[in-house]
């Protein structure tokens, strides 16, 4: 089963990684869920693929419960992000999910109605939390070309989904980065070959750059926090991506 740790809490505004399964076979990518829980609402970040619904439902059943979450917020259209979305629905139908306009037709074949899927326009959009304000912020082409991150400005936590994800090897699996420069390197490779613009990575930093981060949470690996965050940034500006695959 999955853990939970709280990353953020002030009085009822709470933010909660889902992560870590000893049990997930090794086929499948590890992946980090997250939710933001404000009053008596939660949404639920990048859920995860089908095949995890059971251990994250019983992590999450532990901390939050299951049936005040108000919605769903997917980056982007990946199976490992939300193709879950059925099951969430059958437990609870007036979710919404949250979503790229240009995966709102695509995510349906996961589960939902027309109803379901709330559109995200490309300048993005605020999203309301029982009186939160959330922002989607423009991720595009960062790995997907309808790609959304999600930042929270009184918890000064930006879900960044994919961008400053780590396939860390076994026995490296901690929560935060804690030697940023020899846990870069398992970012790199990542990050070349699934960015897919450079134009758009310097546009991101460049947005970024001017939010107020304490923590950037990606999908998968850990958590940048503290001087690691602008770290993280400035590593990601100078690097080339979207290089052309000679096969």
């Amino acid at each position: 089963m999955k853990t939970t740790k709280t990353i953020f809490q002030d009085g009822g505004h709470k933010w909660v990684a889902i992560v870590r399964d000893p049990e997930k076979p090794n086929y499948l990518i590890d992946t980090n869920e997250y939710l933001v829980a404000y009053g008596d609402q939660g949404l639920l970040l990048d859920p995860g693929g089908a095949e995890i619904f059971p251990a994250v439902f019983s992590a999450l059943s532990a901390e939050f419960d299951p049936s005040a979450l108000a919605g769903i917020f997917a980056s982007h259209q990946d199976p490992d992000t939300v193709s879950s979305l059925a099951l969430w629905l059958e437990f609870n139908p007036a979710m919404r999910c949250y979503v790229s306009w240009l995966w709102s037709g695509f995510i349906p074949h996961f589960g939902g109605t027309a109803e379901t899927l709330v559109a995200i326009p490309d300048e993005g959009m605020d999203i309301a939390l029982a009186g939160l304000i959330l922002k989607a912020v423009p991720a595009h082409y960062l790995h997907s070309s309808g790609n959304f991150h999600l930042y929270d400005k009184v918890a000064k936590i930006l879900f960044s989904g994919d961008v400053g994800a780590a396939l860390l090897p076994p026995g490296q699996d901690g929560l935060f980065v804690e030697n940023f420069d020899a846990h870069i390197r398992h970012a790199e490779a990542f990050h070349k070959r699934w960015m897919g613009s450079n134009e758009a990575k310097r546009r991101w930093c460049e947005r970024v750059a001017h939010l107020d981060i304490d923590m950037l949470c990606p999908q998968h690996g850990a958590i940048y926090r503290g001087a690691d965050v602008q770290r993280f940034i400035n590593w990601f500006d100078e690097i080339q991506v979207g290089g052309v695959v000679n096969a």
